[in-house]
């Protein structure tokens, strides 16, 4: 099969999951089933990411040594080398190509995957002008050859029209559950070791990844933001270490990271916090999942703020008509077809 159309097939078959429709979950081991018969893989993590701080959250994986997962979510965001904020402009890269074939100089290879028996990474991020929303990591015991490479750069516009797509989705009205509306904290070592939690943290960290039958849930989510946090410390990434994840029935949780009061700081602790998220950071993920300006999201602000179109006008600077205007444009954008059920879907009516 020839180099384009590998490419080509790979991501019609892309775009027509997208079509098809299904929960976010499902979607994405849908789409890794679709890698799967053009370019074949060993082991794998896709994560959903917060849109604005590119933190990892909702994670579907399949890794060789679950035991080890705080270890390998540590040393992925500590390691600069193939990292998904810095990769080239296609969005895409291998750790055989960034390295010139000298995967010692990673330091996730170094210190895990080497002893995993894993040769080569391909890694890919999905983003556009409104945010980042997912990363994927394919792991295999073999190199990923230019053909292989291509293919996946080639399906990576219709994966993140998928993964924002689903982040759109997520705005439903719905009821979440009321016992989720306490927050909850999770005390983990510098190690991300599990110290301590609240008891409605465990509510909190089923709800963000299922555990299996007979099984505790796993605190994946929180291994995320706190590995954000030990990056920010060393330098290698100054995003946020925080993430908004949609937890279903319109329900939106916020999880960030902070370390515990102390004297020597790389010995402290670290407390993720996990709380319903606030009206604000909906529309914010809101906002970008749906496309929006950046007049349409500053108009959506003042309609929250209870603004009617002459206020909106005034405060906005423009005519009462070009309100409207947006207004047209963020309800065909949103599926939406008045203010009442517009700030419904983002949580501010």
């Amino acid at each position: 099969m020839t180099r384009p159309v590998r490419a080509a097939r790979l991501a019609a078959a892309v775009e027509r999951i997208v079509a098809a429709g299904a929960d976010d979950r499902a979607m994405r081991a849908q789409v890794l089933g679709a890698i799967e018969r053009f370019v074949p893989f060993d082991a794998y993590a896709f994560l959903l990411t917060d849109p604005s701080s590119t933190v990892g959250c909702s994670p579907v994986a399949d890794v060789p040594d679950l035991a080890s997962l705080p270890a390998l979510i540590r040393l992925k965001y500590l390691t600069s080398t193939n990292r998904w904020t810095g990769l080239p402009s296609r969005g895409c890269a291998t750790l055989q190509q960034v390295t010139n074939g000298r995967p010692e100089a990673s330091l996730l290879w170094r210190e895990h995957l080497s002893g995993l028996g894993i040769h080569d990474v391909f890694s890919g991020v999905y983003a556009d002008r409104f945010g980042c929303w997912g990363f994927l990591d394919l792991w295999r015991t073999t190199r990923f050859d230019d053909d292989e490479v291509a293919a996946l750069a080639g399906a990576g516009h219709a994966i993140t029209h998928l993964l924002r797509r689903v982040q759109a989705a997520a705005f439903v009205r719905g009821n979440a559950s009321q016992q989720l509306h306490r927050p909850g904290a999770l005390v983990l070592s510098p190690t991300l070791e599990v110290r301590a939690q609240t008891p409605q943290t465990q509510d909190w960290l089923a709800s963000l990844v299922p555990p299996e039958s007979g099984r505790g849930p796993v605190p994946a989510s929180a291994y995320n933001v706190a590995a954000q946090l030990l990056a920010i410390e060393s330098g290698v990434d100054a995003h946020p270490a925080q993430a908004r994840v949609h937890l279903g029935d319109g329900a939106w949780l916020t999880l960030r990271a902070d370390r515990l009061a102390g004297t020597e700081r790389a010995e402290r602790d670290i407390v993720v916090t996990m709380e319903m998220s606030s009206p604000a950071e909906r529309r914010d993920v809101f906002s970008r999942s749906h496309g929006l300006t950046a007049r349409e999201n500053e108009l959506l602000d003042r309609l929250a703020e209870g603004a009617d179109t002459r206020t909106a006008a005034h405060r906005m600077t423009i005519s009462e008509h070009t309100v409207q205007d947006h207004m047209k444009s963020i309800f065909l954008k949103t599926s939406t077809s008045s203010r009442r059920e517009l700030l419904a879907a983002t949580g501010g009516g």
